[in-house]
């Protein structure tokens, strides 16, 4: 296995570290004078910037539930504009991104693949990919002077949220399962955060929906049913992942990436969209939805976007019985897919990158067992060029180490 060191990228983007922007009191973003407002996904309708985080209501007069998205001027989110179209000049950081990026034959071998990377997100301040979406999503809380962070999340969201907001000097108030794993409620107290448990989805997103009408409060996650995702400003941090693979000299044929409700794979897709649109590169990876079990397999089958797809699973990453516009539209747009892993095959996966000295939660494995399903079925060739998004290490998940 080789590791090629993290590269910067050169962009306009000022990094200023937390602790030094306090020292003269609290972090002041600086907006991007390009972001114009809110944009439908599918009718390109234009919003007002807010903390909300609401449907496109032209959309849902149609029946269809669907989010918004950053827009920067004319057009489709990002037209035009290239790599360097963010949010903020200036955001709030704890060191979030310029992850690694780890080439292993090895993998590559067992999958059957010509080339395969991993982009390793548990090199992010709290070990996961999720640092990505709170360092934004605590820059619009700053901005919008919010003074509490709010999210449903017994997990890695969780843990990210609650370190990002302390570090800014914000409260954070997390609605979580009951059974939220030790790891993580250990975690949640050490960081001053205010943890409320349910015993439901709905109970958790009934409380995210309340604290989000209460002046003060932004909510970073979903608090919708039909689903609609987390904070359009803050799903744009993960667009750096495409720009960085690009950083970094890496570009693959198709990504697979673990999912729940689609912000990690539409943040990844919005990036190098914006590079095609910029002419940086020729054409779109496909993008390679993972799930325990089938939701997005269904709806790509013909069954509704707005189903609920219940399943069981130690996944708990990606577990959840909705479907977003926002997968869907990552996976189309790019001519990918969904593969589901179920959590056996998710072991056996794991234990090979265990064997190649790599550390990866049960659901980012799936990753590598999806690729290997694929490539039995004949939808990849043995040259085929793989990325996948190690969202996060086997540290802090309940699952680890797995049964033999």
């Amino acid at each position: 296995m080789s590791v090629a060191a993290p590269i910067s990228l050169p962009d306009e983007h000022s990094h200023e570290p937390a602790n030094e922007s306090r020292q003269a009191g609290r972090f002041r973003p600086v907006r991007n004078t390009a972001l114009v407002g809110l944009q439908c996904l599918r009718c390109q309708h234009v919003y007002p910037l807010s903390l909300a985080n609401d449907p496109c209501e032209a959309c849902k007069a149609d029946g269809v539930h669907v989010g918004l998205a950053a827009s920067y001027g004319a057009g489709l989110p990002g037209d035009a504009i290239g790599p360097s179209h963010f949010p903020y000049a200036k955001f709030f950081t704890l060191g979030e991104g310029n992850t690694p990026l780890l080439a292993s034959a090895e993998l590559a071998g067992w999958a059957g693949v010509g080339r395969l990377n991993i982009k390793d997100e548990s090199r992010n301040p709290t070990g996961s990919h999720k640092d990505r979406m709170s360092a934004l999503g605590v820059t619009q809380a700053l901005d919008f002077c919010a003074h509490t962070i709010v999210l449903a999340s017994s997990g890695n969201a969780a843990v990210s949220a609650a370190h990002y907001a302390q570090a800014a000097g914000l409260a954070c108030e997390v609605a979580t399962y009951d059974a939220m794993p030790a790891a993580y409620a250990v975690k949640l107290t050490a960081s001053g955060a205010k943890r409320h448990s349910f015993a439901d989805n709905a109970g958790r997103w009934n409380f995210v929906r309340e604290r989000a009408c209460t002046p003060g409060f932004f909510a970073l996650t979903n608090y919708h049913l039909p689903a609609l995702g987390s904070s359009p400003l803050a799903i744009e941090g993960y667009k750096r992942i495409a720009q960085e693979c690009h950083a970094q000299g890496v570009l693959p044929e198709h990504i697979f990436i673990p999912t729940a409700r689609g912000d990690l794979a539409w943040g990844i897709y919005a990036g190098f969209r914006d590079m095609l649109q910029a002419g940086l590169i020729q054409k779109l990876p496909k993008l390679w939805i993972v799930e325990p079990f089938a939701r997005l397999t269904h709806v790509l089958g013909g069954a509704p976007l707005h189903g609920s797809y219940a399943g069981h699973t130690d996944q708990f990453s990606t577990a959840g019985a909705t479907v977003t516009y926002l997968q869907w539209q990552a996976t189309t747009a790019t001519g990918g897919g969904a593969v589901v892993v179920t959590d056996s095959v998710a072991r056996e996966a794991r234990r090979q990158m265990s064997r190649a000295d790599i550390s990866a939660e049960l659901c980012a494995a799936a990753g590598l067992a999806a690729v290997r399903q694929l490539r039995d079925s004949g939808t990849l060739s043995s040259s085929a060029s793989v990325l996948l998004i190690l969202t996060a290490s086997a540290a802090d998940d309940p699952t680890w180490p797995d049964l033999v």
